[in-house]
């Protein structure tokens, strides 16, 4: 089963943006990004244990989900092409980074990172992966208002999602941040204002992760501002990656 849903083609050299998702999201949540991004190619990322891979394995480790993400796409990331990942999603697409060079594969040109606080920072809070299901769909009601209604009134549909997403919340709360050299690949840090699981000083955090530029935005909106702010992200995303796409290019010649 592939780890890609449905991108859209492009003609070659133009830029793809793979996309991972929050905790215990699915590849679907960007379907809308694939009919809107003109010249990019969207590569949804579709982790296991989520959407039609919803029985197979997933993990707990956050290292084993980049090293696994990366044995997964290594073949599909060629340059140029950019990463974006929102909360949780942030956080893998960073450790995808550093795995890929690790492992001496081409990096991305452009990490584009959402709804997270800089990966050197401690999570907050108590850990809330091991709670019974009921205190555990409380907690992530409360903390990020993060399970729509209508799962919350389909037992049956919540009793499917809960596993992956409280796979996704062991992976972040059990992650141990490893100093490395920064990425010499551009950051873009994304935000809602009102989101206070990730803060403007803690976006800003970010640029401690990289040796090239550094920009943060921040959107209305709380930790899942991505939809209502969908009309302005989306082109402050083209614009950065039209740079990236430039710069690539000057690096490797017509």
């Amino acid at each position: 089963m592939s780890w890609i849903l449905a991108a859209r083609s492009v003609p070659p050299g133009r830029l793809r943006l793979f996309c991972f998702p929050f905790a215990g999201g699915g590849a679907a949540v960007f379907r809308s990004w694939q009919r809107q991004l003109e010249h990019v190619e969207v590569c949804a990322v579709q982790r296991p244990g989520r959407g039609a891979r919803i029985l197979a394995e997933h993990s707990s480790r956050l290292p084993d989900l980049a090293a696994g993400a990366c044995g997964a796409l290594q073949s599909e990331m060629v340059p140029p092409f950019a990463l974006f990942g929102h909360s949780f999603g942030a956080l893998l697409a960073f450790e995808v980074a550093r795995e890929l060079r690790r492992s001496g594969a081409p990096g991305p040109d452009h990490l584009f990172v959402s709804g997270r606080r800089a990966p050197r920072l401690p999570e907050p809070g108590p850990a809330m992966h091991g709670l019974p299901d009921a205190e555990f769909v409380a907690e992530i009601r409360e903390r990020f208002d993060g399970i729509p209604p209508a799962i919350l009134q389909e037992p049956e549909i919540l009793q499917l999602l809960l596993p992956a997403l409280r796979a996704d919340m062991a992976a972040l709360e059990t992650y141990t941040y490893r100093p490395e050299e920064p990425l010499d690949c551009p950051i873009t840090a994304f935000g809602g204002e009102d989101d206070p699981w990730a803060t403007q000083d803690e976006l800003e955090a970010w640029r401690e992760e990289t040796s090239a530029s550094f920009v943060t935005r921040r959107f209305p909106g709380g930790h899942f501002y991505l939809q209502q702010a969908e009309p302005r992200l989306l082109p402050a995303l083209a614009e950065r990656m039209s740079e990236a796409a430039a710069t690539a290019t000057v690096k490797t010649g017509p």
